[in-house]
């Protein structure tokens, strides 16, 4: 009993770090508690996934797909506080041009936006709202709850393959500068794997799934290696950019795999 009431906690912690729902604050609150929900971060993407298809379903039965991707991508900036978002778009101004590491790490710290970041962001957005907008409406519910939940995945899991890169004693998540053991990674990864694994209950075989994954993985080993060849390991602004460049990756799947499969 004692242990599902400390996994519970562990969920709210993971849903409060990455949405901004209004949730009940948790009494003398432990900040290793954060480092431990990090193994539910993929179910709290299934989840803001889930939300924003139900957003995108609605909106494109009263207006139409176009409308129905910037809404739902609208939704889940409230939602989740453009928190990946503003990872994002630090690591394109930090890593955008060719300049120390020390100084990539410093402009990480500086919450203004820079040519690059915002290029980026535009780019990042416009891409997402096109190929969503540009799938069936079922395809395109399924892409974002099977996005949201995978991306997560992948960006944590630069936790268990990368050493901390930032100021541990600046850094905005500190307990999350911590190193994720392959068994918490493994752990995290059973909500997204039952998720593709259930895909035989609808309209589409789990093995088209395989592009989607396969882009997923090509862009956060991409990331990863260019955090650890630019700052030597990774950032909490550099696992936004992981999760925004595979959900990214993971929506380009989709569409492949309608139009070309």
């Amino acid at each position: 009993m004692h242990t599902l009431k400390q996994e519970l906690r562990l969920v709210l912690v993971a849903l409060q770090f990455l949405t901004r729902l209004p949730l009940p604050q948790l009494a003398q609150f432990d900040p290793q508690w954060l480092h431990q929900s990090a193994r539910y971060f993929p179910l709290v993407g299934l989840l803001i996934g889930s939300g924003l298809a139900l957003a995108f379903a609605l909106l494109s039965w009263l207006f139409n797909p176009v409308i129905a991707a910037l809404g739902s991508t609208a939704c889940g900036l409230i939602l989740t506080g453009a928190f990946h978002e503003d990872g994002f778009a630090d690591t394109c101004d930090a890593l955008g041009g060719s300049v120390s590491r020390e100084k990539a790490l410093d402009i990480m710290k500086d919450s203004r936006l820079g040519t690059y970041g915002t290029a980026g962001l535009i780019l990042m957005l416009g891409l997402k709202v096109s190929l969503l907008a540009s799938l069936p409406i079922t395809l395109a519910c399924w892409a974002l709850i099977f996005s949201h939940g995978w991306s997560r995945w992948f960006s944590i899991s630069l936790i268990a393959c990368l050493p901390y890169a930032g100021d541990l004693e600046h850094a905005k998540a500190k307990p999350l500068a911590q190193h994720l053991s392959r068994t918490q990674a493994a752990t995290a990864l059973v909500p997204p794997l039952a998720l593709l694994l259930g895909m035989s209950w609808l309209a589409w075989p789990w093995w088209s799934a395989a592009l989607p994954l396969a882009l997923m993985l090509f862009s956060s080993l991409w990331m990863g290696r260019m955090l650890k060849r630019r700052l030597g390991g990774y950032t909490g602004d550099g696992l936004g950019a992981t999760q925004q460049l595979a959900e990214l990756a993971s929506y380009a799947g989709w569409f492949l795999v309608w139009a070309h499969v």
